[in-house]
């Protein structure tokens, strides 16, 4: 561990056991770097990683003060999921979702969108106007299956964070993280097979095994640790499962980080049973302590785990520019990419290996993570304060998601309904299930809650649960 991590581990302990009350000043980073002797640029990396944890703030010419602490939500219920495989439903609803464009009408406190309008995407759109003007004919022509190489080189660089030692050749480029899932899926597994994911779960793999045929097996999901690993095993001994899908680092939609002994214990199980493993890691760069979580691919030995992610998150899901690290089965994903999208457009892959070639990717995912890790504080406040009693609420270790518990019997279809006339939009728990469960939960995305709207939207729609509530007592 560096040594500005050891300070700030520090510090926050003594923050968290009450030594530095909140409100009060803290130590200048002159006083800290002649107490521990060390540099004072160690010293400011060490309140910055406090004030990405929300546990400190700085004030102009004044230094950094303790954030005032509050009690933090109960946290939603290990997830109940149906102990047997099920053919996925739900569809219109997720349909309804993805159908709403954005709009200036509609607040969509629905969709996975991140922060676009931040100054560190200002390059990646200079790279997009000077590579579309240029008079080359390059980047309108077909490219590789396999995407741009530029690309893939600098993809197998990025991974060196995660643990993983891949080279560009282990890479393929796909249109975004859905087709990634999407030809992982198909290359492993036919209609009818079982497919074994985390509980609540991303509705578009939902839908992705509807659309295949395939049934979905629910796991009991812990909102701080991930799926069970017991229960995984005995779904695993009592089912043919094909494949194990989940989101293990900044899952979506429970914000979770499966603690890096469960990944591996969960990675000796497919090796036992002998599945695969479909390792969507799209939020991973996301998460707000460094370093960020391992992924299971990285203790990958036999090439079983097919590492998918995508630029949606982390740049713009506009971009459409995904990649897929599928070891074993690249052969398969190949043929499964050529019969879905062919080719990805050239434009935005030459563009995003140059945004990251000119170092400027690390610097645009140290501003978004501060800026979510104070945007999940802001959200859960305003949750706590206009949600009703008794509100259970996620506490994400990283991305701009956070899942929303209210009492059994609430409906959120419902509350979509109510919630039209004021122009807002969440996202209903039971999209994020096969069976339809988590009908009494929401997910929000608090990825812009610096906005002066965000406030105000997220009291009207607690008004609107406590109205709903009482109308049900």
């Amino acid at each position: 561990m560096t040594l500005y991590l050891n300070l700030a581990e520090e510090l926050a302990a003594r923050i968290e056991q009450g030594l530095f009350r909140p409100g009060e000043r803290l130590p200048s980073v002159r006083t800290l770097s002649q107490e521990h002797g060390v540099s004072l640029s160690t010293v400011q990396q060490a309140y910055r990683q406090l004030e990405d944890q929300g546990l400190a703030t700085p004030r102009p010419k004044s230094g950094y003060f303790v954030n005032q602490l509050r009690q933090q939500p109960e946290l939603p219920q290990i997830s109940r999921a149906p102990q047997r495989p099920v053919e996925v439903s739900q569809w219109e609803q997720v349909l309804e979702l993805v159908s709403e464009p954005p709009s200036s009408d509609v607040l969509q406190l629905s969709r996975g969108i991140p922060d676009i309008d931040v100054p560190t995407l200002k390059p990646l759109l200079r790279s997009l106007s000077r590579l579309s003007r240029r008079q080359s004919l390059r980047e309108l022509s077909y490219g590789a299956v396999e995407g741009e190489i530029s690309l893939r080189q600098e993809v197998a660089r990025l991974t060196l964070d995660s643990g993983c030692q891949l080279a560009a050749e282990d890479i393929v480029i796909t249109t975004g993280c859905h087709e990634a899932l999407s030809a992982a899926l198909r290359a492993i597994c036919q209609p009818g097979d079982i497919v074994a994911v985390d509980s609540p779960s991303f509705h578009g793999v939902m839908q992705a095994l509807k659309g295949f045929g395939m049934k979905a097996l629910e796991l009991p999901t812990d909102p701080l640790t991930g799926i069970s690993l017991e229960a995984l095993e005995m779904a695993l001994e009592q089912w043919p499962i094909k494949a194990i899908q989940l989101t293990p680092s900044c899952n979506n939609p429970l914000g979770y980080v499966m603690p890096e002994a469960n990944k591996r214990a969960l990675l000796a199980l497919a090796q036992r049973f002998d599945v695969a493993i479909i390792e969507d890691d799209i939020y991973g760069d996301l998460a707000y302590h460094y370093p960020r979580p391992r992924s299971i691919k990285s203790f990958d030995e036999d090439g079983r785990v097919l590492l998918c992610s995508s630029f949606s998150k982390t740049l713009a899901p506009g971009l459409r520019i995904g990649w897929i690290a599928p070891g074993r089965y690249l052969q398969q994903v190949l043929h499964m990419k050529y019969m879905g999208t062919g080719m990805s457009a050239q434009l935005p892959q030459l563009a995003i290996a140059e945004f990251i070639r000119d170092g400027l990717y690390q610097p645009h995912l140290r501003q978004m993570r501060k800026q979510y890790a104070r945007g999940r504080e802001q959200m859960t406040g305003w949750v706590s304060r206009y949600f009703p009693p008794g509100t259970r609420v996620s506490q994400p270790q990283g991305g701009f998601m956070l899942w929303v518990e209210m009492p059994q019997g609430f409906d959120s279809l419902r509350l979509n309904r109510r919630l039209a006339a004021s122009k807002l939009q969440v996202a209903p728990g039971s999209i994020f299930s096969a069976a339809g469960k988590y009908r009494n939960c929401i997910r929000l995305n608090f990825a812009c809650s610096h906005q002066p709207s965000m406030e105000a939207a997220i009291r009207q729609v607690g008004e609107t649960v406590t109205q709903l509530l009482a109308e049900d007592a």
